[in-house]
């Protein structure tokens, strides 16, 4: 079940909603999905309710609220030079920052941890394209709230910038599942084994890999590189990674 929420942030209230399974009360394990940068859209709806159907109670804030009320945007065009929808994009991706997501971050998880219906002492988040290293930036900002993290096709999670995710990874105590794209620039050969290694050297249980044969974008089901098959791979193995981290072990 889908719900419209106001989420209550340090700079305002904040656009989000809720997704909860069609059966029971709850209360269920937490999630955040952080979206990708084709916005706020009906594919995500889907992604939400698909994890909710999973047995969580899931939040999806929209990270593009600081911008206004927004019509659709339509990525495609964007990319193709139309300028209605690259002076959207641009509107849209500038109204946030590192520093703004995290407070975002932040609202959700105050929100969840006062949520009747969710268990939030630990919670579980997922990203995709932006919102992957998103992801990672929060697992690594509040280490004794999020205890999942999963990135898939996200980029610049390993770069050269003062801020990037890697350079959290002394502080990260999530378990970390990261899928990169194949031929993805934004997160290329050198970048996955730069990140792996910072992991690694930080004693942070991680599963870094390129999954071959999928473009950046193959998972939210509008995208024009969603791959049918790496989708239910992903849902497998981010569902798996949550059930392992979020729920209580069944008793023998």
């Amino acid at each position: 079940m889908k719900t419209d929420i106001s989420l209550p942030t340090a700079d305002g209230d904040a656009r989000a909603f809720t997704f909860t399974p069609d059966s029971g009360a709850g209360p269920w394990p937490a999630a955040i999905i952080l979206m990708d940068a084709p916005a706020i859209r009906p594919a995500l709806f889907e992604m939400g309710e698909r994890l909710a159907q999973a047995g969580y109670f899931v939040l999806l804030p929209d990270l593009f609220w600081r911008a206004g009320p927004y019509p659709p945007l339509d990525i495609v065009k964007a990319r193709g030079g139309d300028p209605e929808m690259v002076a959207l994009f641009q509107k849209l991706r500038g109204s946030t920052s590192a520093e703004k997501q995290m407070t975002d971050v932040k609202a959700g998880l105050d929100y969840l941890a006062k949520a009747p219906r969710a268990k939030a002492d630990k919670v579980g988040v997922t990203g995709y394209c932006m919102g992957g290293g998103i992801a990672l930036r929060a697992a690594g900002t509040f280490p004794d709230r999020i205890a999942a993290a999963a990135s898939f096709h996200g980029g610049n999670m390993a770069t050269d910038e003062e801020g990037s995710p890697h350079k959290l990874a002394p502080k990260m105590k999530a378990k970390i599942l990261v899928a990169g794209a194949d031929e993805d620039r934004g997160f290329d050969e050198a970048q996955c084994e730069r990140l792996a290694g910072a992991l690694k050297d930080a004693d942070v249980d991680a599963d870094v890999s390129i999954w071959r044969g999928l473009k950046h974008g193959w998972v939210p089901s509008d995208m024009p590189v969603h791959d049918a098959a790496g989708a239910e791979r992903h849902w497998k193995e981010l569902i798996a990674l949550f059930d392992e981290t979020l729920k209580a072990p069944v008793a023998a």
